[in-house]
């Protein structure tokens, strides 16, 4: 149970360090018509006929995304304002996930459906994995693993929709005749990297369901 631990907190370190260093690699590498990544979402909204969202700057770095509840894309300084290849892929990625919604994606869609159900469920599974833990209360661990699994669902539906956003930013970049081989190249492995994260999210949730059913088992 410690080495899948152990390997969970590798999985997660290794996808946010190769995110931030591909992201600063192509930082400094500008595009060449100095599109700034908010001119670039913009791009690929209007392509879209997508007329109804805003892109705003917001704080932080790499904090970028899109809400839906307000129609905004969120772009962090860097981003908004900046004219790299990496800025570039980022400010678009979020902007094809704003033509999800418009468009009406079925997995972001579903997503949407289930969040609170998954938010309620985050929550009551590691507490009541806790009190199972502390009085040996193997039902309460049983809920606890089920709800658990509920979250692990919802990780696996951000999956395509995370891929399908990029792959709208990718072919757009290709269609407008905009960028270079080479552009797209760096704005793909940017975006490769950053969905990375999402699928070392699923893969320790996956250990972290194969530790607890080895609790479980042991409770047994």
């Amino acid at each position: 149970m410690y080495i899948l631990l152990l390997i969970s907190m590798i999985i997660s370190v290794a996808a946010s360090i190769k995110v931030k260093s591909t992201f600063a690699k192509y930082e400094n590498t500008l595009n060449r018509h100095g599109m700034t990544g908010a001119q670039a979402a913009e791009h690929l909204l209007s392509a879209n006929g997508v007329s109804h969202v805003r892109i705003e700057p917001c704080a932080g770095r790499l904090s970028d995304h899109y809400d839906p509840a307000a129609m905004v894309i969120r772009l962090s300084e860097p981003v908004y304002h900046g004219r790299s290849v990496a800025a570039i892929g980022v400010a678009m990625h979020e902007a094809g996930h704003a033509v999800q919604y418009a468009q009406g994606y079925g997995p972001v869609k579903l997503r949407r459906a289930i969040v609170g159900v998954t938010q309620f469920a985050s929550n009551a599974s590691y507490l009541l994995i806790l009190i199972s833990l502390l009085f040996g209360m193997v039902m309460l661990l049983d809920l606890g693993i089920l709800l658990f699994c509920v979250v692990m669902f919802f990780q696996l539906v951000t999956l395509p929709v995370e891929f399908n956003a990029s792959a709208r930013a990718l072919e757009n970049m290709e269609a407008s005749m905009l960028f270079d081989d080479d552009e797209q190249k760096a704005a793909k492995e940017v975006l490769h990297a950053a969905a990375m994260t999402y699928v070392a999210a699923v893969a320790v949730s996956l250990l972290q369901l194969l530790r607890l059913l080895a609790i479980r088992g042991n409770r047994r």
